[in-house]
């Protein structure tokens, strides 16, 4: 037993005055110990110790409390008032007494869930004609396999819309008495999906057409036993997600070019080159063919080795600038901006960043002395007193305004302290200036990223409960059902509908980038 324990089991009127004050040492003690672990825990980029209240439960209750008014509770609303009801069933009391009379009803509506196996056998008129041809009955446009609609909407919905692995959902399915097998429900949720997958890719091309800005951000992705990047575009009214190999700024290129595959030598092409600083003499290799669309990655390889641009650093930017020259004419709006969290493959075309990310060099720096926890806290204190100005900004621009937010900015980020460290951070945010207060050119634009943050979550849910995909069709599927699903969710539209119509074929839910683009023009009026 330690020293503490044997002390506190000394009972109180016992203690003498040294026990009081060994306790008293040994909490300080334990206080001190706590506070250097949890800096050692925010030096490592963890979380400290929560602050943990104490019970209630053993206080006693005070009498007088029962004497005081109790607040009125607000009536609560009907969770069954606007129920569809499926069906009534009249109850009547037992032993009625002769000569009662029915007043009405009080009604008590329940609600509840049916999941049982439904298996249908269509006999197929079979015909033989005069001329000895035999003619069979067609089966219903919504049968494509000895699986119906129903069971193949339940499994996609239980697989992409509620994070289900797919042995949870072969034992579910076995106890409710459904006959199939580990690779028919394989086929299910990634075979033969082209026509939500040409959908889905509809959704990034109308997004970028019709939108004022989109969200990006990233997360791992492994695929086939490699690590791989999942790339998120989207704002309040989609969400797109995209697999691939590798997270540079030629595949988020890629990306915003869609479908097409050119590579375009244009004038936007070769000022984005000159910005990123490419020699003059490998420029002028591609200033004498300006213009000069090469159709295929091929075709673009092969000259880049017969024009000497073998450097892979001259290579990413010439390939750089022709993808920027082909994204922009093939109708990329140049006023789209971009919000990010600072990842350098998002920079490119009209930029904003993330304060909240930018905040956290900041937030991340400690304190050693009292001097410099104090100066900390009033730099981040008024850091946020800034972007509570800028949030008012946005919602009433004004000239006069800009101009005194801008000569805020500088004086905050370019103050000297006599903290080395935050110093060397609010320099690193000065050089963002551009980028953070792209709100004051375009107040329509968020401050944050928090949106694609949480957007993302829902791959990074997916691929903790099932892992890393195996098959470039199990990839592309979970791409494109986590999509639709956060889609459906954003233009409130049922996710488990909206594959039950498409299953089914009824095609009674619009096509969503259709309701995208419905939504954006709706809120633009």
């Amino acid at each position: 037993m330690s020293v503490r324990k044997l002390i506190a089991n000394i009972p109180e009127e016992e203690m003498t005055p040294l026990v009081i004050q060994l306790l008293e040492n040994i909490q300080q003690q334990s206080e001190l110990i706590q506070l250097l672990k949890d800096e050692i825990a925010i030096l490592k980029g963890q979380k400290p110790k929560p602050p943990i209240k104490p019970s209630n439960l053993e206080k006693e209750t005070n009498p007088k409390d029962s004497t005081k008014k109790k607040k009125k509770r607000k009536k609560k609303k009907s969770k069954t008032k606007n129920l569809e009801i499926d069906q009534e069933v009249i109850l009547n009391p037992e032993n009625i007494p002769h000569g009662s009379v029915l007043i009405d009803y009080k009604d008590y509506t329940i609600q509840d869930l049916h999941v049982f196996k439904w298996n249908i056998t269509y006999r197929r008129a079979r015909f033989r004609t005069p001329s000895g041809d035999f003619i069979t009955a067609d089966m219903p446009k919504d049968i494509t396999s000895h699986f119906g609609p129903g069971l193949v909407t339940y499994i996609l919905n239980q697989h992409y819309g509620c994070g289900v692995t797919q042995p949870l959902i072969i034992a579910d399915l076995k106890d409710i008495g459904i006959e199939i097998s580990t690779g028919q429900i394989s086929n299910i949720l990634i075979q033969n999906k082209e026509d939500f997958h040409s959908e889905k890719n509809q959704l990034l091309s109308t997004g970028l057409k019709m939108s004022g800005y989109i969200h990006v951000d990233d997360t791992g992705a492994r695929h086939n036993g490699t690590n791989g990047y999942c790339t998120h575009i989207g704002n309040e009214y989609f969400a797109w997600f995209e697999s691939s190999a590798s997270k540079s700024r030629i595949n988020f290129l890629n990306i915003l070019r869609g479908d097409n595959k050119d590579y375009i030598l244009n004038e936007d092409a070769l000022e984005y080159m000159v910005v990123q600083k490419l020699p003059q003499y490998q420029l002028n290799k591609l200033i004498q063919i300006k213009n000069r669309i090469f159709e295929t990655n091929t075709e673009w390889d092969k000259f880049l080795m017969l024009a000497g641009i073998t450097s892979p650093q001259h290579v990413r930017i010439a390939t750089e600038g022709a993808l920027v020259g082909s994204i922009i004419s093939h109708g990329f709006n140049k006023n789209l901006a971009i919000i990010s969290d600072d990842a350098g493959q998002f920079n490119v075309f009209l930029h904003g960043l993330c304060w909240v990310h930018a905040e956290r060099t900041i937030h991340k720096l400690v304190g050693f002395t009292d001097e410099h926890k104090k100066i900390l806290e009033e730099t981040r204190k008024d850091i946020w007193e800034l972007y509570r100005d800028l949030k008012k900004y946005r919602l009433d621009p004004d000239n006069a305004k800009k101009k005194d937010l801008e000569t805020k900015f500088d004086e905050l980020f370019t103050r000297k302290t006599n903290f080395a460290t935050l110093n060397q951070a609010l320099k690193r945010i000065h050089m963002n200036k551009s980028e953070l207060l792209l709100v004051l050119e375009r107040p329509d634009i968020p401050l944050h990223n928090n949106l694609s943050e949480n957007d993302i979550r829902e791959y990074v849910k997916k691929r903790k409960i099932s892992g890393s995909t195996r098959s470039d069709n199990g990839k592309k599927s979970r791409d494109t059902f986590t999509s639709l699903k956060k889609t459906c969710r954003k233009l409130r539209i049922s996710f488990r509908d909206y594959i039950y119509d498409r299953i089914s074929k009824e095609n009674s839910i619009p096509h969503l980038p259709d309701v995208m683009m419905a939504r954006i023009v709706e809120a633009k009026a």
